[in-house]
């Protein structure tokens, strides 16, 4: 068996994992760590991804590592361009020769006598069990299992004589060309796919239940065009990074003060780019209002193209049987189909599906609160990596890797070596992912929940997450600071230390 040990250890090596590799190296270079990836390729969920069209739904200014410049045309980008810049950065940064594929972690012991995480894992390629042992634990494996995407009970599904695939493990010997395909869903990967396939399958149809709003972003974005010419890139990427942050903390936040004027624009547009007459009512109006779910955007409306080219369509039905040659609607119609594509969601699984034990005790997660949005009550020296919902995974990402890194500066300059978050002093709970969509609402008991009021509560606002990630105090009422072999924290906070009001 397999055994060393390191400073800080990280699991996952994806867009997260890498950012965080980058960020020690890059402000932590006297820390030792690796990287452990349970599959066998650097990339995470733009590696795992591969189904036609696979893009990200946020611009590469914001997506992209803000010490790396994104320097692509597009602004909205394909999954093999942004698997390929993970890569290049971890090349660039010297993390690649850190990171061990083919390490399934499957459970990190806290011993509070040594302040050392010992980290059991096991190699996927050779059967092999390690053990590694760690000072900080840093958990970036994002929050939705890769084994297998959620596909839902579909009534006589076994008498389909079709091909039924899920885009998390899209087959590559799948040939849609010349074929009726129809995709199931209405999120993000549904309004990817259906543009994507359109363009060589005989008809696509995009069966939902209900609606998305879907809104129409250009793939190129003008301002970085224009400061590319004039300015280099390490200026202009910052600008057109800043400018997309603002706008989008500026439309999120008026989608939640004023829901029924961003609902009427979101309409408008969707009906501008739509055939006259068509029922926008009916197919892209949803129940709920703007950001109680992620927005779906749709690079220069390509799917809107699709529909009014007569490629594609969009059908909002139920559905009450599978046929051998397709599927037979509440309403009684009928869609033949070649294949049928169950672009129905994920499965939420935190931290990797490891189990977690302090002191012998294992951790029940969904009884623990996380600390700004990244650390768990009462689990010391471990933190993990959730991106917002209402923008860019990597702008959360990146605040939490420069966060980690200065605690872990600030525990080597006290001579201390454990920081443990602590429960907030109020009994009352809040969902970690304020999220309606389905696969939050499916999953999200079983993961930590937040508190109501700061360092505790999550508000989604990247510019106020800087002033606390990168400029607020380390020590506030939510944390305790100790040296190894020191007795467990209490429960709950010191009453007579407030937390950081100016900047949580």
């Amino acid at each position: 068996m397999a055994h060393d040990h390191v400073d800080v250890l990280i699991v996952g090596a994806g867009l997260s994992g890498v950012g965080a590799a980058c960020h020690l190296r890059r402000t932590c270079p006297d820390k030792t760590y690796a990287v452990l990836e349970a599959r066998g390729a650097i990339g995470g969920t733009w590696d795992l991804f591969r189904y036609p069209g696979v893009r990200s739904d946020s611009d590469m200014f914001t997506l992209g590592y803000s010490f790396k410049p994104w320097t692509d045309p597009k602004a909205i980008a394909d999954g093999d361009s942004i698997r390929d810049y993970v890569r290049r950065t971890a090349q660039e940064y010297g993390v690649t020769g850190h990171i061990r594929l083919h390490h399934r972690v499957l459970g990190a012991e806290w011993d509070s006598a040594t302040a050392r995480w010992t980290v059991r894992a096991r190699r996927d390629d050779t059967g092999e069990d390690v053990t590694l042992t760690c000072g900080f634990l840093f958990v970036c494996a994002g929050y939705y299992r890769y084994d297998a995407g959620y596909t839902p009970d579909l009534p006589g599904v076994d008498a389909y004589e079709g091909r039924l695939v899920h885009p998390q493990h899209w087959p590559a010997d799948l040939d849609h060309t010349g074929k009726r395909v129809v995709v199931i869903g209405s999120g993000a990967t549904a309004v990817t796919l259906v543009p994507a396939l359109a363009g060589r399958a005989a008809h696509v149809t995009m069966l939902q239940r209900s609606p998305t709003y879907v809104i129409a972003l250009s793939s190129r974005d003008g301002l970085a065009d224009a400061l590319r010419r004039r300015l280099p890139a390490r200026v202009a990427y910052p600008l057109v990074r800043w400018k997309n942050v603002l706008l989008g903390v500026a439309n999120f936040q008026l989608s939640r003060r004023a829901p029924r004027l961003v609902r009427r624009f979101l309409l408008r547009a969707a009906a501008g780019r739509l055939p006259a007459g068509y029922d926008v009512q009916r197919h892209f109006s949803p129940r709920y209002d703007p950001w109680d779910q992620r927005l779906c955007v749709v690079p220069d409306g390509d799917l809107f193209t699709a529909v009014g080219q007569g490629r594609a369509d969009v059908v909002t039905d139920r559905i009450d049987t599978f046929t051998p040659t397709g599927l037979r609607l509440a309403s009684g119609a009928e869609l033949p189909a070649d294949v049928v594509v169950t672009a129905t969601g994920l499965n939420l699984l935190a931290l990797g599906g490891m189990t977690v034990t302090v002191d012998g005790a294992e951790v029940g997660l969904a009884q623990t609160v996380a600390y700004k949005g990244m650390m768990l009550s009462g689990v010391p020296n471990l933190a993990m990596t959730i991106g917002y919902t209402n923008a860019s995974w990597t702008l959360k990402a990146d605040l939490v890797a420069t966060y980690v890194c200065r605690l872990l500066r600030h525990l080597d300059a006290t001579g201390q070596q454990v920081v443990t978050p602590l429960a907030p002093a109020s009994g009352e709970r809040a969902p970690l992912i304020d999220l309606k969509s389905g696969y939050v609402r499916r999953g999200v008991d079983a993961l930590p929940k937040q508190g109501v009021s700061a360092p505790w509560r999550l508000y989604q606002n990247y510019p106020r997450d800087v002033l606390l990630m990168r400029h607020g105090r380390l020590t506030d009422a939510g944390v305790r600071f100790s040296r190894a072999g020191a007795p467990p924290a209490p429960d709950r906070p010191n009453p007579a230390r407030p937390a950081d009001a100016a900047v949580g």
